[in-house]
């Protein structure tokens, strides 16, 4: 056996640059409470069987904000979850599944830092962030 393992999942930091600046996009989960762990967070989701990473995030991106995109791969120490960034036009529509979100915010970084628990999500969202801010 190598020792080397597939991700279980993917995520997604999605940014829009704002008249008002950058802003960053959060999902409320539909099954917690407004705030605490896993309330807030990007889309993200599990790998299924017979995908690559980068189709399972570009399948999670469209199932849970409707938006069809091609994220760019980050490369984290986690090699659990893979995290992908994706930077498109502010006024982007945004679809939910009700099942799955009850809502989402454009936020500021700030917020999003904040609503982004536990720390294993935040980490996550800050080595996208750490990508989306070295590209330009």
């Amino acid at each position: 056996m190598s020792g080397v393992r597939n991700p279980a999942g993917a995520m997604v930091a999605v940014i829009s640059d704002s008249p008002n600046g950058p802003r960053y996009l959060l999902l409320h989960n539909a099954e917690t409470t407004d705030e605490g762990d896993w309330a807030w967070g990007s889309p993200s989701g599990c790998l299924e069987p017979g995908e690559t990473i980068a189709e399972c995030a570009a399948r999670e991106l469209f199932e849970e904000t409707g938006i069809r995109a091609e994220p760019l791969p980050v490369i984290t120490d986690d090699v659990d979850w893979a995290v992908f960034r994706l930077r498109i036009p502010w006024g982007t529509p945004v679809s939910l599944n009700p099942l799955e979100h009850k809502g989402f915010e454009w936020v500021t970084l700030a917020t999003a830092r904040q609503r982004c628990r536990p720390e294993r999500q935040r980490l996550s969202f800050e080595s996208a962030v750490a990508a989306i801010e070295g590209s330009g």
